[in-house]
């Protein structure tokens, strides 16, 4: 794939070509503060201590439309290859993460695991962005290039949005799956409202950041209360926040490097659980990262990158991830069955959710 493509609100930005390449994020981010670089799209990884993915495009169009025209060619079929760690090495590792917790200063730490896919047939990275949309209509969708992979992914997670003065949030925290049976699924909704540990898990995002954001902001609106955000495989908790910047040179770019890594994918204390995360897992790439663009004037929109898979360069292979927040009271197999329900977004359009249910 040539470019990138970025789809929220019935919106849809897409690039062509390369002027200019950063892998570096605060190059990157006075570069566009400047006003030297009219617009610039990509993602930051998980760590951010490793290379950025950012370039600014050759060409754009951003407007409402479709990612492909219908019908939709059908996705090749895909199986799961191997998983990493294991089931019972994740449910270990949660086990782990909560001795920590009781040992530590730690609060919250998010557990991730992957799994690894093998495709009949090379797979098309517009293809899959189109149908994780079909699917997931009022899902954040993207597909962008890296040095050796594409990442794609439909995340139901806005990071933050900046137009003028106004910035948006919506973070999430606090999962319960969905059910066929519309009682049960109303049940586990509620249940999910008034849980003390999701609500708990939820309390510890919504309160970094208003610490990271209450110095930037003259104004900001932060509910007392989460509410229920469903998508086809899981119930979230998330609160909607609205702020009113103090200056008004702070581009979005620069709230997302802020804001980035939150609790909702890494944990709290921020540094104490992305230094236990990166000991404790394997790498994950650009899963748990932000994806997004942003403008000269400093508007732009930047999602959490989650619901997401990395492509290899030949479409044949993809690795797909989902995590959970731990705290203390987390039981790890009720852990385990959330990153199943979370694959099932990615592993549902290539035929293979069923290959992960237990």
């Amino acid at each position: 794939m040539d470019g990138f493509l970025f789809a929220r609100a019935g919106t849809l930005l897409r690039t062509s070509g390369t002027r200019t390449r950063f892998t570096d994020a605060d190059t990157a981010a006075t570069a566009i503060r400047s006003g030297a670089v009219p617009l610039l799209v990509g993602a930051l990884p998980f760590d951010p201590a490793r290379p950025a993915a950012f370039t600014v495009p050759q060409t754009w169009t951003r407007g409402p439309g479709p990612v492909l025209a219908d019908p939709l060619p059908a996705l090749p079929a895909a199986r799961v290859a191997h998983e990493t760690p294991s089931r019972a090495e994740h449910i270990a590792r949660v086990r782990k993460l909560l001795e920590l917790l009781e040992a530590d200063d730690l609060r919250k730490v998010v557990a991730a695991r992957s799994v690894q896919l093998v495709a009949d047939a090379p797979i098309d990275p517009a293809l899959l962005l189109a149908h994780l949309l079909a699917t997931h209509p009022t899902a954040n969708g993207f597909a962008v290039n890296l040095p050796a992979t594409t990442l794609v992914g439909a995340s139901p997670e806005l990071l933050v949005a900046r137009r003028g003065a106004s910035v948006s949030l919506r973070p999430m925290a606090g999962t319960a799956p969905r059910h066929a049976n519309p009682a049960t699924d109303r049940a586990t909704a509620e249940e999910l409202l008034g849980s003390a540990k999701n609500l708990a898990e939820h309390a510890f995002v919504i309160e970094w950041i208003r610490e990271r954001l209450a110095p930037l902001c003259t104004e900001l609106d932060i509910p007392a209360t989460p509410e229920l955000v469903g998508t086809p495989e899981v119930w979230h908790l998330a609160t909607p926040v609205h702020g009113v910047l103090r200056d008004p040179a702070t581009t979005a770019l620069d709230l997302a490097i802020r804001l980035h890594p939150t609790p909702a994918v890494c944990g709290t204390p921020t540094d104490a659980a992305l230094a236990t995360i990166l000991e404790l897992e394997e790498e994950r790439g650009f899963y748990g990262g932000t994806v997004g663009w942003c403008d000269e004037r400093g508007d732009g929109e930047w999602i959490v990158a989650i619901r997401c898979a990395e492509l290899a360069g030949d479409g044949r292979s993809a690795t797909a991830w989902a995590g959970g927040g731990i705290v203390i009271g987390s039981d790890p197999q009720a852990e385990l069955d959330e990153t199943t329900s979370k694959l099932r977004t990615l592993l549902g359009a290539l035929g293979a959710a069923a290959l992960v249910i237990p």
